[in-house]
């Protein structure tokens, strides 16, 4: 008889959106009247730029002829996009990365998924709390976390760092010695964002114990702060401790089109264990690439046009998540996020738990948001909204908010 991973049976309930999908559908079954203005989930909702929608026609007419066709890709990449990430990305900034140190894949989810493969499975793990569900999950499903308490939220072997309004939503140090940090800025669910200083601290913290951190910097277009880093490599040191995982989703708007990337040092080693190599090692063995057609599409994002159409696409879901701040802060809400990311992070009135403002607003306003319990413990009593949505639905929705 054949055994299953157990450890999948750890994991608690579904997955947190795929909750939130299967509450919305039943409502909307049961309300066909109802029109659902719907600001929970990350996914944006603008259609892509001229520039990238003219790079994926090309590419596509190239796969129709046989002296420009494409197989299968390079499976770490096409050069044409890892050198154009490593020049605009990463030199113009100052930062010391190369293009054989740029892992192309599908999406920064599956990376940040997939990432926690390189490390025995006796590591432990820090994470912010609240914090994006699938750095969990994922070392959940490899047996590196322990026992879950359905009580308070947390698992046994987790290193929890509290986000809270005390601490501007940042977390301090652990006081315990994680292997593993995982860190998310600007964060999601928060929309808070780090100091370069601050981040300084936490690389020359991995550094001195052994660490390695797995930078999310999903969101870096959405900086709008002088002093906000847009890559951990902008600390001295980071090429020796960090991981970073980035995303083409929320700025260029490929959350259909599915691009992303990781940057692996070759500094980076655990003994004489490279994890750059065994990165490779791994990609090479499990992915066959990112299409052509898609990485066409990246590289258009670096364009003077395509740079200049992905401003426009971050400046609109801003703007939105202006108006969404502006109005809730009018009426009274407790909020915050909204300046270097487009969520934002209010506390529930009149001593609602998450889910239930989530129902409420369902059932009242017919507004769709993400409830923070979902995020973790210290997530509690919060409540996330996306700027993602049109302007007109984002004036909706302040409406209907506003009436209750």
């Amino acid at each position: 008889m054949y055994k299953v991973n157990e450890n999948y049976l750890k994991l608690p309930g579904s997955y947190l959106f795929s909750t939130i999908a299967k509450k919305v559908a039943a409502f909307a079954e049961a309300n066909p009247d109802k029109k659902i203005i719907r600001l929970g989930i990350g996914d944006v909702t603008q259609p892509l730029t001229p520039p990238i929608i003219a790079a994926l026609h090309s590419a596509v007419d190239e796969m129709a002829s046989a002296e420009t066709f494409r197989g299968y890709a390079p499976d770490l990449g096409y050069a044409f996009l890892r050198e154009t990430i490593a020049r605009e990305d990463f030199a113009a900034r100052g930062c010391e990365i190369y293009a054989d140190e740029i892992f192309v894949s599908d999406g920064a989810k599956s990376d940040s998924g997939n990432i926690q493969e390189l490390f025995d499975g006796s590591c432990r793990i820090a994470v912010c709390d609240p914090v994006y569900p699938v750095y969990v999950d994922s070392n959940v499903m490899a047996g590196r976390t322990g026992t879950y308490d359905a009580a308070t939220g947390y698992w046994s072997d987790v290193i929890y760092m509290p986000c809270t309004e005390a601490n501007g939503f940042v977390a301090e140090l652990p006081k315990e010695r994680p292997d593993i940090i995982y860190l998310c800025f600007p964060n999601n669910p928060t929309g808070a964002a780090i100091r370069r200083d601050e981040l300084q601290r936490w690389v020359d913290y991995a550094n001195e114990n052994g660490c390695v951190i797995i930078y999310d910097a999903a969101y870096e277009a959405y900086i709008s702060e002088e002093n906000v880093p847009h890559s951990v490599y902008e600390c001295e040191g980071a090429r020796s401790c960090a991981i970073e995982i980035r995303s083409f989703s929320k700025n260029a708007g490929f959350t259909g089109v599915r691009l992303g990337y990781t940057v692996v040092p070759k500094d980076l080693k655990c003994g004489n264990a490279s994890l750059h190599d065994m990165w490779a090692r791994r990609h090479g063995t499990k992915y066959n690439g990112a299409p052509y057609i898609m990485q066409k599409a990246g590289e258009a994002c670096y364009t003077e046009e395509g740079r200049k159409s992905i401003r426009g696409l971050v400046e609109f879901y801003m703007k939105n998540a202006r108006t969404i701040y502006d109005g809730l802060k009018d009426m009274g809400y407790t909020v915050y996020g909204g300046v270097n990311s487009p969520y934002i992070w209010l506390k529930t009135p009149d001593g609602m738990t998450s889910w239930e403002f989530f129902d409420y607003l369902l059932e009242r306003a017919n507004v769709v948001g993400t409830p923070g319990s979902g995020f973790g413990p210290n997530g509690e009593g919060f409540f996330r909204l996306t700027a993602f949505g049109s302007y007109e639905n984002s004036l909706a929705a302040l409406e209907r908010i506003r009436s209750l």
